[in-house]
């Protein structure tokens, strides 16, 4: 299900889903995203998914080019612990696939803010099965 598209004047666009057969809200970033628009993305991002309360995150980086977001403080400050307040809890943040590396990869712990765990992958399926292992067990 769509939840939000900021499409960038250049083509670049950050993509909020929830995928409702998975039980996860997937973030999916492709082009070229400066600072300004990776922060309003996540801002974005926490406006829409506040009635969800959705404890899983799927950040998808694979189809992004050139750096991506160097506001590692801003994310930890600001960004989590709203994210956390709104139902977040575990985040399977997949990095850039022509690079295979971002400033998260570099900076960030596994458990970034009380209660929020982040794990960083290099394929989408690693992150998708990451997920699948931190929610309770489907009952049919």
């Amino acid at each position: 299900m769509l939840i939000h598209s900021l499409l960038d004047r250049d083509g670049s666009r950050c993509t909020l889903t929830y995928d409702e057969t998975e039980g996860w809200l997937r973030a999916t970033w492709r082009g070229y995203i400066d600072p300004a628009e990776a922060m309003h993305g996540a801002t974005q991002y926490l406006a829409h998914v506040a009635p969800l309360r959705c404890a899983y995150l799927l950040n998808d980086n694979t189809a992004l080019q050139g750096s991506w977001f160097d506001s590692v403080e801003w994310l930890q400050r600001a960004w989590l612990p709203h994210a956390y307040a709104v139902g977040l809890r575990y985040i399977a943040h997949v990095v850039q696939a022509d690079t295979h590396v971002d400033i998260l990869t570099l900076t960030l712990p596994q458990t970034v803010h009380n209660g929020v765990e982040l794990q960083l992958f290099y394929q989408l399926a690693e992150a998708e099965e990451w997920l699948r292992s931190c929610q309770p067990p489907r009952t049919s």
